[in-house]
């Protein structure tokens, strides 16, 4: 089942897609696509409803983030082995954690905002996974069970901001519209196998990243499982589990998003993406 949210900015209202793609409008049975409504009971009471008894939503209509109330947008670091390699980096011996703010995530295709003084904004097309059900020291074998489904996401990264300033990554991740999230949120039944799936992103045409999260290092279920050990996970927090090479880091030489460029992505059953990149005002 694909659920997702549409709308403008900040009025966004559930919805689903039908056998045939149309959107449908689920706001006169759940409120949002967030809390409760990721359970398996949530997702079960929507999936026993006829889609063809809700109102269908125009196909131009804006899609936003397909999960709402995101308490924490956690990041894994040089999480697949070509890509580490690809930086010069060694694999990391457990996963690296870092936080992306809330306020970066938009709709899937809502635009790129290149930061003011931005020389280096970069792409990562990435698998998120959606939590669905409270997990705290959860063993890996169970961890699945937590997971509400997946998404695609762009992890828009500033790398001066992240590496070449003090402190954390944090502060090269988290610019506004840097967390494109949707189309839709999948749900977990649909996708049988999370480490097998094929993703891609292109710049102005032009294939930058083609990857599989089958070289991720650390896979969901191992990464949902660790990160409960140090933080209670809740219903609609975002784990981004990191990107396979093609970086614009990586080129060589390095290549960096500028206003006008267009991004396309896309990973095998969660839909495509497409952003344009605009100078932030």
């Amino acid at each position: 089942m694909k659920l997702l949210r549409f709308g403008e900015t900040g009025s966004e209202k559930p919805g689903m897609v039908d056998g045939d793609g149309t959107i449908r409008d689920l706001s006169s049975v759940v409120g949002d696509i967030a809390g409760k409504t990721l359970s398996d009971e949530g997702i079960a009471r929507i999936a026993a409803i006829d889609p063809a008894t809700l109102p269908a939503v125009d196909a131009s209509v804006r899609l936003g983030p397909c999960v709402a109330g995101t308490g924490k947008f956690i990041c894994i670091g040089l999480n697949y082995a070509d890509h580490a390699e690809e930086a010069g980096m060694e694999v990391p011996p457990e996963p690296v954690i870092f936080m992306k703010a809330t306020s970066a995530i938009c709709g899937p295709n809502d635009p790129i905002l290149i930061p003011r003084g931005s020389e280096k904004t970069d792409w990562e097309v990435e698998l998120a996974v959606v939590i669905g059900k409270h997990a705290k020291y959860v063993d890996e074998a169970d961890a699945l069970d937590h997971v509400a489904g997946y998404c695609l996401t762009n992890d828009v990264s500033e790398r001066a901001y992240q590496i070449e300033r003090a402190g954390q990554w944090t502060k090269g991740k988290s610019c506004d519209n840097f967390g494109q999230i949707g189309p839709w949120l999948v749900t977990r039944d649909e996708i049988a196998d999370p480490q097998n799936l094929d993703m891609w992103l292109t710049v102005n045409g032009n294939t930058m990243q083609s990857g599989s999260t089958r070289t991720m290092v650390y896979g969901v279920a191992h990464v949902v499982a660790y990160l409960s050990q140090f933080m209670s996970l809740h219903p609609g927090d975002v784990i981004s589990t990191g990107t396979p090479p093609g970086v614009g880091m990586g080129q060589k030489p390095p290549t960096y998003l500028k206003a006008g460029d267009v991004v396309e992505l896309g990973i095998e059953g969660l839909g495509t993406q497409k952003q344009e990149c605009f100078d932030d005002a």
